[in-house]
C-alpha cells in the first residue's frame, strides 16, 4: 500500500490548496531570506518545493535556487511555472536521500510544515541530517514548521467549501491522534461528472524539544525561533508556527 504522501499531493491537491497565492509566497521568502543572510547569488535548496511557490520567489531575488519534490504533478506545474527559467533546477526526489554531493548549498529551506511524513521517526531525523550533508561548513537552514501547541488549541474540525473553477465540492476533517495531525479530504463534483476522491494527510506533531535535540545530533546549531511570518519570537501557545532558523556547525 502506498504511503499517503505518495497519493495525495497530485493534481487534486493544487485545487484543495489554491487558496495559497503567489504574491503572499513571495512577501514570506523576502523575509525569510533576510533571515538566512544570504549573499547575492547564494545556492538554495528547497525541499519540498510543491509547485514551486517559495523557490521561484527566492530565484527572483536572485539566488541559485534548486527545488526537490517527490511529486510528479506538482513539479510539472512548477516547470510551467519556471517558463523563464529563473530556478536553476527541478528535481525529482525524497528529501530523506538528497540527491547532491556533501556540502553542495549555502542553504536549506524546509517550508509550509514540508515535515513529519514519516511514520518511522527514524526517516525524520534522517531529513535532517540530509540538510546537513548538503550544507556548507556555516551554511544556514530554515525550517517552518506547525507550532503543535497552536494546532491543539485551534484546530478546526470540519470544513467545507465549493471550488469555482472545477465545481468540485471540498470536505475536510480534522483530528490528532497518537501524536499525529491528521486530515482527511473528501472531493465530489457537483454535476456528477467525476468519481469522489479522498485523500489523507498526516504530519508528526514534532515539539521544540525535539527538534533542538534532533538539529543538535545532526550537526546544526539552532540560532533563532520566530513564531510566525512577521518575525515575531516563538511563544509556545500562542504562536501559529514554529520556524527554525540556524546554521551547520563547522
Amino acid at each position: 500500500m502506498a504511503n499517503w504522501y505518495e497519493c495525495s499531493f497530485g493534481s487534486d491537491y493544487m485545487v484543495v490548496y489554491r487558496h495559497r497565492n503567489w504574491e503572499q509566497a513571495a512577501r514570506e521568502v523576502e523575509t525569510m531570506a533576510g533571515w538566512l543572510e544570504l549573499a547575492p547569488g547564494a545556492t538554495v535548496l528547497d525541499i519540498g518545493c510543491g509547485m514551486g511557490r517559495h523557490a521561484l520567489a527566492l530565484a527572483q531575488l536572485g539566488y541559485k535556487v534548486t527545488g526537490i519534490d517527490l511529486s510528479e504533478s506538482l513539479l510539472q506545474k512548477a516547470h510551467e511555472c519556471n517558463e523563464q527559467g529563473h530556478i536553476h533546477a527541478l528535481v525529482k526526489a525524497d528529501m530523506r536521500e538528497l540527491p547532491f554531493e556533501n556540502g553542495t548549498f549555502d542553504a536549506t529551506v524546509n517550508l509550509f510544515t514540508s515535515f513529519g511524513y514519516f511514520e518511522m521517526e527514524a526517516d525524520n531525523r534522517r531529513v535532517i541530517r540530509e540538510i546537513r550533508r548538503v550544507l556548507k561548513p556555516r551554511g544556514t537552514f530554515l525550517i517552518d514548521f506547525m507550532n503543535p501547541s497552536y494546532v491543539a488549541a485551534n484546530l478546526v474540525p470540519h470544513s467545507e467549501r465549493t471550488d469555482e473553477l472545477t465545481k468540485l465540492h471540498i470536505r475536510e476533517q480534522r483530528v490528532i491522534a497518537d501524536g499525529w495531525v491528521v486530515k482527511r479530504i473528501h472531493i465530489t463534483s457537483l454535476d456528477g461528472t467525476e468519481a469522489s476522491r479522498h485523500y489523507e494527510e498526516r504530519v508528526c506533531l514534532f515539539p521544540l524539544p525535539w527538534f533542538e535535540q534532533a538539529l543538535l545530533e545532526a550537526g546544526l546549531e539552532l540560532e533563532h525561533r520566530y513564531g510566525d511570518y512577521e518575525g515575531r519570537p516563538y511563544d509556545e501557545e500562542r504562536s501559529p508556527r514554529m520556524i527554525l532558523k540556524g546554521r551547520a556547525i563547522s
